[in-house]
C-alpha cells in the first residue's frame, strides 16, 4: 500500500505562517521559534478595513437569532481545534496546558461566545402611558476595531469579537506583537464559519494599532493594555470621535479582615494573585493582612506556593510558567530587588537563575512571596504583572483601606472574610469596577466587567457589554 497520493493533513500553524519571510516568534519557555507571523503594511490594514466595512451591512442585515447561531457554531469550531489551539497558546504565551491556563483559555473562548450568544437583544420599553411610547433600539456601529494584549490573547480576542459580530458590526483586529500566532489561529478557527471578512485580523507593531485607531473607518475601539498605551489611544480616537471600551491595567488589592480563617482561604488567594502567573490585569498585586493574622496567612500562602511547579508549559505536571517577554520579565526582576534593598523579607522565591538573569534561558522568575514592606514601596505601587505577591501589615481597617483607595487604578479588589455582611461593608467602600468577596479576578460572561479610575471605562460582558458595541436609538411616538 502507498501512501503517496494521500493528502496530509494541514497544521494551524502551518495555514497562518506566510509562505516567505514573516518575523519569528519565539516561545518565552525554551527561547525556542514557534513561528513566523506575518506583519501587515498600512496598506494592508487599509485594504482589510475596507473589506470588512463592505462586508458590514450584509451581516448586519443578518437576523439576531442567525448571527447568535453563528456565534454557537464558531464555539463549536473552537472545541473542535480545541488542543491544537492550546497547544499553539502554550509555546507563544508560555502559559501551561493544566491549571487555570491554555486549555482553560481555550474553554472560556467557547463559553463566552455560547454566552454572548444566549442574551436577549431586543428593544426596551422606556415609556409606554398615556402620554405616549419610547423605545430604545441598538443598532450596529459599523467597523469595531479590536487591540488586544499578550497575557489573554484568545480569550481577550473572543470578548471583543463575540459582543460586536453579535451586534451585527464586523471586525478589524489587531493582535499583540507578542502573541500573534494565537490570535491569527483563533481567527483562522472562526472564520471557518463566519461570513466571509466580517473578522479580519491585522498583525503589526505599534504603528498598525495607531493606525487603526485613527482610521476614518473604524466606527469603536476596544482594547486591553496597559493605562500608558490606553491614554495614547483615547487621544488618537478623540479626532475621529470614536467610541471607546478601554479595559486598563489594574493593581488590585485584597484585604483580609481579622476573622478570616488562613488556612481556608489561602489557596484562593493564591490563585488570585498567581493566576497565569500573575499576568493578568485583575489579579490580586498587592494583600493587605491585619496585624492578628500576618503570620499565619504568610506561612499558608508560603505552603501553597512550593506544591505549584513552574516550567515548560508543554509539561503536562507544570501550573505556572514563565512571564511571556524579556522587557516584562525585567520589571519584575527590578521591583522585587527594590524590595529587598529596602529591608523587605522574602517568604519564597526571589534570586532568578544566573542563566535566565543573562538571557540565555527562559523568562522564568520564580513564585515570589514579599512580607514586611511599606505601603509605598514600589513593588506595592506599581503594577509588577508577573508571580510576586506583596504582602503588607495593617493594624486599623480603615488604613487598610485608605491604602486599598490610594492608587490611581481600581480594576479589581477582593474582601476576605468569615462574615459576609461585614465582607460586604468593606466592600462597598473599595474604589473598584470590580470587589469580590472570598475570590479574586472570578469573571463571568453574564456579569458587566470594566474598569474604575484610571483602570478605565465601558463595561464588558452580558448584555450591558452588547449595548457598548452599539449604537443607541430611541423611537418614541
Amino acid at each position: 500500500m502507498t501512501t503517496q497520493n494521500v493528502p496530509q493533513k494541514v497544521s494551524l500553524l502551518e495555514r497562518i505562517q506566510p509562505a516567505v519571510g514573516g518575523r519569528e516568534i519565539l516561545d518565552p519557555a525554551t527561547v525556542e521559534v514557534v513561528g513566523r507571523a506575518p506583519e501587515a503594511t498600512m496598506e494592508d490594514l487599509d485594504a482589510a478595513v475596507a473589506r470588512a466595512r463592505a462586508a458590514q451591512p450584509g451581516w448586519a442585515a443578518r437576523s439576531d437569532a442567525d448571527r447568535a447561531e453563528r456565534l454557537n457554531a464558531a464555539a463549536e469550531a473552537i472545541e473542535a481545534h480545541a488542543e491544537e489551539l492550546a497547544v499553539l497558546l502554550s509555546r507563544e504565551q508560555g502559559k501551561p496546558l493544566n491549571g487555570p491556563n491554555a486549555r482553560f483559555e481555550v474553554g472560556a473562548c467557547v463559553a463566552w461566545l455560547r454566552a454572548t450568544a444566549s442574551f436577549p437583544v431586543g428593544p426596551e420599553v422606556i415609556v409606554d402611558d398615556e402620554s405616549g411610547r419610547a423605545e430604545l433600539h441598538h443598532r450596529p456601529l459599523g467597523v469595531v476595531g479590536a487591540i488586544g494584549p499578550w497575557n489573554w490573547p484568545m480569550m481577550i480576542s473572543i470578548w471583543q469579537i463575540a459582543p460586536s459580530l453579535r451586534m451585527g458590526n464586523t471586525v478589524v483586529i489587531k493582535p499583540s506583537e507578542y502573541t500573534p500566532l494565537s490570535v491569527l489561529g483563533l481567527v483562522e478557527v472562526l472564520n471557518t464559519v463566519l461570513d466571509p471578512d466580517v473578522l479580519i485580523a491585522v498583525p503589526g507593531r505599534g504603528d498598525t494599532g495607531d493606525r487603526l485607531t485613527r482610521h476614518p473607518d473604524i466606527a469603536k475601539i476596544m482594547f486591553t493594555g496597559s493605562t500608558p498605551t490606553g491614554k495614547k489611544i483615547i487621544a488618537a480616537a478623540s479626532e475621529t470621535v470614536k467610541r471607546l471600551t478601554m479595559e486598563l491595567g489594574g493593581n488590585d488589592a485584597g484585604i483580609v479582615l481579622d476573622d478570616a480563617d488562613p488556612t481556608a482561604i489561602a489557596e484562593d488567594l493564591f490563585w488570585g494573585a498567581f493566576i497565569n502567573t500573575g499576568q493578568t490585569c485583575a489579579a490580586m498585586k498587592r494583600l493587605y493582612v491585619p496585624d492578628a493574622l500576618y503570620d499565619q496567612v504568610c506561612d499558608a500562602l508560603v505552603a501553597i506556593a512550593g506544591q505549584m511547579p513552574m516550567g515548560v508549559g508543554l509539561d503536562e505536571a507544570n501550573v505556572l510558567g514563565p512571564v511571556q517577554n524579556r522587557a516584562q520579565w525585567e520589571i519584575v526582576d527590578r521591583l522585587v530587588t527594590a524590595a529587598q534593598d529596602s529591608g523587605a523579607r522574602i517568604l519564597i522565591g526571589g534570586d532568578p537563575d544566573p542563566e535566565v538573569i543573562a538571557g540565555r534561558g527562559g523568562h522564568f522568575y520564580p513564585t515570589t512571596l514579599v512580607a514586611d514592606i511599606e505601603e509605598d514601596n514600589p513593588l506595592v505601587v506599581e503594577e509588577q504583572f508577573g508571580p510576586v505577591l506583596p504582602i503588607i501589615r495593617y493594624t486599623d481597617l480603615e488604613q487598610a483601606i485608605t491604602a486599598a483607595n490610594a492608587l490611581e487604578v481600581g480594576l479589581g479588589s477582593s474582601v476576605w472574610s468569615s462574615d459576609l455582611d461585614r465582607a460586604r461593608a468593606v466592600a462597598a467602600r473599595l474604589e473598584a469596577g470590580t470587589t469580590w468577596i472570598n475570590k479574586h479576578g472570578a469573571v463571568d460572561p453574564r456579569i458587566p466587567f470594566g474598569g474604575a479610575k484610571e483602570s478605565g471605562f465601558g463595561l464588558e460582558f452580558g448584555t450591558h457589554g452588547l449595548r457598548e458595541v452599539s449604537q443607541s436609538h430611541v423611537i418614541a411616538w
